[in-house]
């Protein structure tokens, strides 16, 4: 680690959120002093102050004070903390360094190999999976992940390696923090544009990160997705070295990329995908539990990103055959009534949406029970859905019967005019279509709905999620 940053005794502002949490753990397992503060009590907080932390509730300029002495450094995610918050005050009369999450995670990283996971979508899943993949080859790696692992049930780790594997979020452009040996492109398509304020300067985002990339590094891209393959292509003219990773077409189109993982077969069954990918060593063959193919795409990521750092492609794939997933990617959340499954899901862009609702539609008809495809949709932001609003109507199609509940609006204040019906007014008529405003009375509109050998999903990145449990309960009742 450098010595820009002293991180001897860390405060962090929003300590229990969920990337924020796993940086402490991070900074605890290393020996350093760690304190916080949050709004409150949630299980995070319980275990870093399990760890050591000083954690307290409630944003107070005292809690600067926890570790008996002033602390080296305050840490906030400034997308989620406000400037007159009284310890981000307190530290800018104290001269305390204010540094951003993204910062941090950079600091954190210094003198490790770093293997960072980029794109618009599908980052969480695919860094969750290079984890697992690298762990399964016997590698220790740190990681910061912007999900839980099932299995692991954490976001982060301080490994015994040297390889540290994250995601790199360009939301905010925190991305270009970040000095890559190794860097993942999944796709690249328009989003944040309350950020970046155009399309050209959110791909350009991307360029800038290729541009980080170390010397004698990688750069891995989706062929499948255009935009990640011409990235490709732009960055092998300036020296990168660069792989490609889809299907032979895919691959066969952009013959200016090396072919790191190409995609041999994909056949989905009932209960998994069995999937042969090539790679630069040979072939290797698994079973994939999370369906969808941009699942199969996702590992086969992990894999040329796992073999450029060293692990053994066998165990890789071993590794990848028992990843069960990430909490609340296609996630698992039972079973009630006459065969109605309930999943969870993220998603909250109309390429998500519509990926998620081909994997279920390629289960239900792997399953041949004649079940049809439920989802209860929350929009999230007034911004994306304005500007999305007929391709979220688009990817919703995919399903059989759609339950929508009002936007929610996160850190955006309510647009006069703007709800949910903007996207189920243009929602195919084949598609039997639900506006259900009350949220306290979706889990019986839902369940009225589900039936015989129905997959039913929950789906949004807001508080939809809360829905699934209730909605069990309500079949079962």
């Amino acid at each position: 680690m450098n010595n820009s940053i002293d991180l001897s005794r860390v405060h962090m502002i929003g300590i229990g959120g969920s990337g924020m949490s796993g940086l402490a753990r991070i900074l605890l397992s290393r020996g350093m002093e760690v304190s916080g503060s949050d709004v409150k009590d949630s299980t995070p907080v319980e275990v870093l102050r399990t760890m050591g932390a000083k954690i307290a509730i409630g944003h107070k300029s005292e809690n600067l004070n926890q570790l008996g002495q002033k602390p080296t450094v305050a840490v906030t995610s400034f997308a989620a903390i406000p400037q007159d918050n009284p310890e981000l005050v307190a530290a800018g009369e104290a001269d305390i360094p204010v540094i951003r999450r993204s910062d941090l995670l950079a600091e954190l990283m210094q003198d490790r190999t770093q293997l960072l996971l980029a794109g618009t979508h599908g980052k969480t899943s695919t860094t969750s999976m290079v984890v697992t993949a690298l762990q399964a080859a016997g590698k220790d790696p740190s990681f910061a992940i912007g999900g839980q692992l099932n299995r692991a049930g954490t976001n982060a780790h301080h490994g015994k390696d040297d390889i540290f594997v994250a995601e790199a979020d360009e939301s905010d452009a925190s991305l270009l923090r970040y000095e890559p040996n190794i860097a993942v492109v999944t796709n690249i398509e328009p989003d944040h544009l309350d950020y970046f304020g155009s399309h050209e300067a959110y791909f350009k985002v991307f360029d800038d990160f290729a541009d980080r990339i170390n010397a004698g590094g990688a750069l891995i891209v989706c062929v499948e997705d255009d935009n990640a393959a011409e990235l490709g292509m732009r960055a092998a003219q300036y020296g990168v070295r660069v792989f490609g990773y889809g299907s032979s077409e895919a691959l066969a189109k952009h013959s200016g990329i090396e072919a790191g993982a190409e995609i041999l077969t994909e056949a989905v069954g009932q209960e998994s995908t069995a999937v042969t990918v090539k790679l630069p060593s040979g072939e290797v063959s698994y079973d994939l539990q999370i369906p969808g193919h941009h699942m199969v795409l996702n590992s086969a990521a992990a894999l040329i990103a796992g073999e450029l750092v060293g692990a053994d492609p066998a165990l890789l794939a071993e590794g990848l055959s028992d990843f069960t997933g990430v909490r609340r990617r296609f996630e698992y959340r039972g079973t009630a009534g006459d065969n109605i499954r309930v999943y969870d899901d993220y998603a909250h862009h109309p390429t998500e949406v519509a990926a998620v609702l081909r994997a279920a539609r390629d289960k239900v008809s792997a399953e041949g029970q004649g079940g049809r495809v439920v989802v209860c949709f929350q929009p999230h932001l007034y911004s994306r859905t304005i500007e999305f609003a007929n391709e979220f109507a688009q990817a919703l199609s995919l399903a059989d019967s759609v339950v929508l509940l009002d936007i929610y609006g996160a850190r955006e204040k309510p647009v006069e005019g703007v709800s949910s019906r903007i996207i189920a007014d243009e929602i195919d008529d084949s598609v039997d279509v639900t506006y259900e405003p009350d949220f306290s009375a979706a889990r019986t509109t839902v369940a009225e709905i589900a039936g015989s050998n129905d997959l039913v999903m929950t789906m949004g990145a807001g508080s939809v999620t809360l829905l699934a449990a209730e909605i069990l309960e309500e079949i079962q009742g």
